[in-house]
């Protein structure tokens, strides 16, 4: 009986992710054939399906009044981003993000950051909470298209080949299938991973929050380990940066904006006095990578890595 709430949570978080990725997939390909531009889907699309296993997770977690774990799988999914999800690509290889440019994206994702903390200080995020991250999602998404369309302007047009998503052979019923797959199993993966991860919560005695800033936090940030760690062996550190710099801000404006139309989101005090300034300064750390050139070398690796060990620890 112990283990049967682990291997739910297991199952749960892998019908999550599995349906995630059919649902970015249906999704794209439908809106290519409808005639939505590559642009579009590429900026709202992809990025809004790619965080869809989080949100589910933050919505049931509201529903199901487990705070705690909607407000520790964000706040735990950006700490591991930072410090586990650019840190073991780095061991197998060096990340070479002196190579590029991701200055802008970053202040984005540090106001951000700065703009959740405040919200939180308030005690509970509210529908008014949520308004104001989306609006600032909406600001950040604006500000995306306008540089994309003017790159595309300066002569490069490459639009499918950047959204590895896109076939445009797919046939009708095979995006019907991955539609189908993504609506069913992301409630399906969302309903089994809260319930376990409250009743494992319980049965160590360990609080929702922590359950959320570990458990669940690692599992949803697997798809960004994954992609980091192809983009890292294909020397493409462009890809590995702006994945955790993109999906730290989707997590932060998106996910808690969003579930907060579900109902009103309480602030464990644990957050204000530990998590978030974790989260905030883990941000802080790769200030060298992106505005002094630096490249993310095996050490840093290591020493990321190690850092995001002893966070768990405290933790736990």
């Amino acid at each position: 009986m112990l283990i049967m709430p682990w291997l739910l949570s297991g199952l749960g978080l892998i019908i999550l992710l599995l349906a995630g990725d059919a649902l970015v997939r249906g999704a794209v390909n439908l809106s290519l054939r409808l005639g939505v531009p590559a642009l579009i889907v590429s900026l709202t699309i992809v990025a809004f399906g790619t965080s869809a296993p989080e949100l589910l997770t933050a919505v049931q977690a509201v529903e199901e009044n487990a705070d705690g774990i909607a407000l520790g799988n964000v706040v735990g999914s950006n700490t591991a981003n930072i410090l586990l999800v650019l840190g073991i690509p780095a061991i197998l290889s060096r990340l070479h993000t002196s190579e590029c440019d991701t200055r802008r994206n970053y202040v984005y994702m540090l106001i951000a950051s700065v703009l959740f903390i405040a919200l939180a200080a308030c005690g509970t995020f509210t529908f008014w909470s949520g308004l104001i991250l989306l609006a600032a999602l909406s600001y950040v998404l604006s500000k995306a298209f306008c540089a994309a369309r003017d790159h595309r302007r300066n002569g490069e047009d490459d639009d499918l080949e950047e959204i590895e998503e896109a076939d445009p052979n797919m046939p009708g019923w095979r995006i019907a299938v991955y539609l189908l797959l993504g609506l069913i199993g992301l409630p399906l993966g969302a309903d089994l991973l809260v319930d376990n991860a409250t009743i494992i919560a319980r049965m160590y005695h360990i609080s929702e929050t922590v359950i959320g800033l570990t458990l669940v936090a690692i599992g949803t940030s697997l798809p960004e380990l994954a992609t980091t760690v192809m983009a890292a062996l294909r020397r493409q550190a462009d890809v590995a940066l702006g994945n955790v710099i993109g999906s730290n801000m989707f997590n932060l404006l998106a996910i808690i904006g969003l579930a907060t139309f579900v109902g009103d989101i309480t602030v464990d005090p644990a957050f204000l006095r530990y998590d978030l300034w974790v989260m905030l300064g883990a941000s802080l750390l790769i200030v060298p990578f992106v505005f002094l050139k630096q490249d993310i070398t095996r050490t840093w690796g290591v020493a990321l890595t190690a850092l995001y060990g002893t966070y768990l620890l405290t933790l736990l």
